[in-house]
């Protein structure tokens, strides 16, 4: 996935959270469960879906490499955690979460390298999950909304990738349909959100803005606004195999026993020179004081 599109999103955080829709509810509990559980939120965005995990009782850690998408994250949600880090290099120990969940979000990861970190990062039986949110074009009148905005972001099957790291077991899927209220001005925000339309110079994103509010004259509603269809596409696996503990970085190894107390620190001997005599050694004098090693003060 090209970067310049991954990186597009910081500059128009605002509008993503003002345009784009969350989850529902009855999806994101398929997704991670109905007890409430800790959760890793990968990709968290401005926090679309954290917010309704958080809502449902689990245990939030959410993560979001863009400092700009996460600080509006941070500012609806002052109370989780949350971390400005990528899902390739993830800041929790081994077995620390029950969920790993990525909404709009796996797509961008370099799998090659995310999938055994978040094997990592999960308990034995733990469970990978991941949503998009897809437009229904099957209607008319949002296909050609689709050729307008463009399908850049086009959902990423992630079943192949998870079965062939062998990490991951059975993906199972699960899908739900809901509906988008959008107006004039939200169905603005909802495609200046995109990637696609966010790398576009000034020129190029005012002439495909122009396109698309014609189009939203045609067919929307004044101020009733139109309801725009989507499936919520699901998908989770479990954990049948676990990655190796990462080794321990090298300023913990420690090869040789370290003495409990500092008087029992051996000091190298100097070694005898040929021009200097050895220094005697004393005699015996029977004090059994001169044996110990240990002072307790």
């Amino acid at each position: 996935m090209d970067d310049n599109f991954a990186r597009s999103f910081g500059g128009v955080a605002d509008a993503y959270e003002r345009g784009r829709p969350g989850y529902p509810t009855e999806a994101v509990t398929w997704l991670v469960g109905h007890e409430p559980t800790t959760v890793l939120e990968l990709g968290a965005g401005t926090g679309k879906l954290t917010e309704t995990l958080v809502e449902l009782g689990h245990d939030v850690h959410a993560c979001e490499p863009d400092e700009e998408m996460l600080a509006v994250l941070r500012k609806k949600l002052p109370d989780i955690r949350s971390s400005a880090s990528a899902a390739e290099q993830i800041p929790a120990p081994d077995a620390s979460f029950d969920v790993v969940v990525a909404a709009q979000s796996l797509h961008w990861f370099d799998l090659d390298r995310a999938l055994p970190e978040i094997n990592r990062v999960l308990k034995p039986g733990g469970r990978i999950a991941a949503v998009w949110n897809v437009r229904d074009e099957s209607m008319p009148w949002v296909r050609k909304l689709g050729l307008i905005i463009g399908t850049q972001e086009q959902l990423r099957e992630p079943e192949e990738p998870l079965v062939k790291s062998g990490l991951f077991g059975f993906v199972e899927k699960a899908s739900y349909k809901f509906w988008q209220k959008v107006d004039r001005k939200s169905i603005v925000d909802l495609v200046v959100s995109r990637s696609n339309i966010a790398v576009l110079d000034q020129q190029a994103r005012e002439a495909k803005l122009r396109e698309l509010l014609a189009f939203y004259d045609d067919y929307g509603r004044g101020m009733d606004g139109m309801q725009l269809p989507y499936d919520c596409d699901c998908y989770r696996a479990t954990v049948i195999k676990k990655t190796a503990p990462a080794p321990p970085p090298p300023e913990f190894e420690d090869p040789e026993p370290r003495p409990l107390f500092a008087d029992e620190v051996r000091r190298p001997e100097t070694p005898a020179s040929d021009s200097a005599p050895s220094a005697a050694k004393p005699e015996d004098d029977g004090d059994d004081d001169d044996l110990l090693l240990i002072h307790f003060r």
